[in-house]
């Protein structure tokens, strides 16, 4: 038989896979992997039901269902004040990291370059090599802020993507003003560069607001933004998401979505189509913040140092009070021996340094907060 040679020879099963299996064969509490245990709105589901009842069931249009697209640019409209063309520069997804990998596939091309900011989601970089792009990783500051000398510093000739995540996972930072007027001055001085703002956590920010590239015309032009219905709406199961391009890099990612996926899921389109009239989204905020406060307030009596959570449901801590071991043999132990699985945050990390920091998510229901939270001021 032929040999297969892998296009992907350094990856394997992701941390996030690993750490929920190992939670699951432990029994466990899952702080690992980046879901929430709680019921989805009631209202959510009641339109669900009645959608599954009715005639949803066969393929909707490739681009996304036409008023579940003007109910989206309305959105943006509302939050972001961009008017865009629904049918020219938006795209419903099967979720963001088929949109981030679509998006990238249309973009990049054989001896390109992309750079991403580690610690980063683990998609990005394989993105990039799968369509014979070359990434090119920069380390955040040991804070999760970004260094944009240091960024500008890597832009070459053969840059032609640049990946930002706001708010930010696994860092839970929210850039700044400055951060994106330095952005935007990057992508002035280089405008052979096209930008990929991954803005899945976009209304689960605190007490820094969440400044999307859908705010600034100078970054909008040439850049690609995706979000996530599953984040937004406790649904991630559902694998659904969308992003928003000007017109003729839109023109080129559809070319590949129609290959990748066709169309997305017919009856989380039409649900979503008559929920999101219905919901006002600048609640999550509070309702994130309020479990980000609770989780915190009863990790005082831990030895765990919490670093600052401005955004995303993720809350990042220092365990250097409590063990010497690497991040990932201090996981398998939480999980193992102390009965809470987190993930390690070196995973996200290309040149796998280690800081000696793990990430909790805390988008779980009372109870399952309050039992973790018990279990980790024992250790």
């Amino acid at each position: 038989m032929s040999e297969l040679q892998s296009k992907l020879p350094y990856v394997g099963t992701t941390v996030f896979t690993v750490m929920s299996k190992m939670a699951q064969d432990h029994k466990a509490i899952n702080l690992s992997q980046g879901f929430p245990n709680f019921n989805v709105a009631e209202k959510l589901l009641d339109n669900y039901h009645k959608v599954i009842d009715g005639n949803y069931h066969q393929y909707k249009p490739m681009p996304g269902d036409a008023r579940l697209l003007q109910e989206v640019a309305q959105k943006i409209e509302k939050h972001y004040g961009r008017s865009i063309n629904p049918e020219k520069e938006l795209l419903i997804t099967a979720g963001a990291t088929q949109a981030i990998f679509t998006a990238i596939q249309a973009i990049i091309h054989k001896g390109d370059e992309a750079i991403v900011l580690d610690p980063s989601y683990d998609c990005y970089a394989p993105s990039v090599e799968l369509a014979g792009g070359q990434p090119i990783h920069v380390n955040l500051n040991a804070d999760f802020t970004v260094d944009w000398d240091k960024v500008e510093d890597q832009i070459s000739k053969n840059t032609k993507l640049l990946v930002i995540n706001n708010p930010h996972n696994p860092g839970g930072r929210v850039l700044s003003k400055q951060d994106i007027d330095s952005l935007e001055q990057i992508m002035r001085r280089h405008p052979h560069v096209f930008l990929l703002s991954d803005e899945v956590y976009e209304f689960i920010h605190f007490e820094e607001p969440h400044i999307s590239v859908n705010t600034r015309e100078v970054l909008h032009d040439r850049s690609i933004i995706v979000s996530s219905f599953g984040k937004t709406f406790h649904v991630t199961g559902w694998k659904i998401g969308y992003m928003v391009a000007p017109e003729a890099i839109m023109a080129e990612i559809k070319k590949v979505h129609q290959y990748v996926v066709f169309c997305v899921n017919s009856t989380a389109q039409e649900t979503l189509s008559n929920y999101l009239p219905q919901v006002d989204l600048g609640d999550l905020s509070t309702f994130y913040q309020q479990k980000r406060d609770f989780f915190r307030e009863r990790m005082k009596g831990s030895r765990f140092e919490l670093l600052p959570c401005e955004g995303s449901y993720f809350q990042v801590a220092r365990y250097n009070e409590i063990s010497d071991l690497g991040d990932f043999d201090f996981a398998k132990e939480m999980t193992q021996k102390h009965g809470v699985a987190v993930i390690p945050i070196s995973g996200f990390n290309k040149d796998k340094h280690d800081d000696h920091l793990i990430r909790f998510c805390f988008a779980k229901d009372e109870d399952t907060i309050i039992k973790a939270t018990e279990l980790l001021c024992k250790i």
